[in-house]
């Protein structure tokens, strides 16, 4: 069994509240839990409105199938979300 995380770091600068950037993030969270079937959360800047920490976790046999799955996942943000900006991510294995 290989556990596969991923944790990207946003920019919403179109946020003007907590309660805003709540808003988007719930969106971005439910539309990649129902059309990837990952775990997804946010992990860190919970208090900063114009910054947010996503991690998503998957489980499989197959890394190649994880690493593909986790890049699907970053591509969609970056093609779906013009009015978030991706700008860290990273993907590890355990």
């Amino acid at each position: 069994m290989i556990v596969g995380f991923c944790t990207i770091e946003l920019r919403i600068p179109m946020s003007h509240s907590l309660k805003n950037k709540r808003g988007i993030l719930k969106s971005i969270i439910n539309r990649i839990k129902n059309r990837f079937n990952v775990s997804i959360a946010e992990v860190a800047n919970h208090d900063d409105w114009k910054l947010a920490t996503v991690g998503i976790v998957t489980i499989s046999n197959d890394t190649v199938y994880i690493q593909q799955l986790l890049n699907k996942v970053i591509e969609y943000i970056e093609n779906n979300y013009l009015d978030v900006q991706l700008f860290n991510h990273i993907i590890e294995f355990l």
